[in-house]
């Protein structure tokens, strides 16, 4: 049987580099559980001052929810929000968000060295699946309120790119413990992470998740140059 989602072209809002000139650097942002692409462009507002050379994109996710009449879109199905369910809903919709990112990097005449994946809660699976199993090793992950799939089978990772992890300690949507696992998880494989747990945080990001974020995307961006 044929995939239906295996010619889609992913697309979404995107800011061109502020600093006018041709861009040095691809940050894709990637949005939670039935927002879309335009939930996640403010973080490149917000962070075009420290990255002015940066193009940044929000593709919107390639499914539309079951039963929403207003816009929302997945990147894959959540029925039971289980571990496994997580790693497979992953796994299967990698491919074409692997494309999406070929085609971006082809666009601008770049490589895997200038690009970084921002993810929001799904959009964070999403970001950890799919830059920790590219061929080439982006220059960064960041990873908001979400958690990471197959955090128990990571023998087959092919990258090894530093992450950043902010997770609110109330967040009651994805529990912050996953935030700890995934740490643990990705530690034990030899892979730079750094965790920020912000005390008081419900399901969101605040202006301490986007200083980190914003500090840490210039940081790795200026060592992969």
């Amino acid at each position: 049987m044929t995939d239906p989602l295996h010619n889609l072209a992913l697309d979404g809002p995107r800011l061109d580099p502020f600093a006018g000139n041709t861009a040095r650097q691809l940050v894709v942002l990637l949005h939670g559980y039935g927002a879309d692409g335009t939930d996640l462009i403010e973080l490149g507002q917000a962070w075009q001052d420290l990255l002015p050379e940066a193009v940044f994109v929000a593709p919107n996710a390639p499914e539309p929810l079951p039963f929403e009449a207003f816009g929302g879109r997945q990147w894959f199905a959540l029925a039971e929000r289980s571990l496994r369910e997580y790693r497979i809903g992953a796994e299967a919709a990698q491919a074409i968000l692997d494309r999406f990112l070929d085609t971006e990097l082809r666009r601008y005449s770049l490589d895997d060295t200038s690009l970084a994946l921002v993810g929001f809660s799904q959009g964070t699976m999403m970001a950890l699946q799919c830059g920790l199993h590219r061929k080439f090793s982006p220059a960064a992950i960041v990873g908001f309120s979400g958690l990471l799939p197959g955090a128990d089978c990571l023998g087959n990772v092919k990258t090894s790119c530093p992450i950043l992890i902010v997770h609110g300690t109330e967040d009651d949507v994805v529990p912050c413990y996953h935030a700890d696992a995934a740490h643990t998880a990705l530690t034990k494989a030899g892979i730079a992470c750094d965790l920020h747990k912000l005390t008081g945080l419900p399901h969101s990001i605040d202006e301490r998740g986007l200083a980190l974020g914003g500090q840490f995307l210039k940081d790795q961006f200026f060592r992969a140059t």
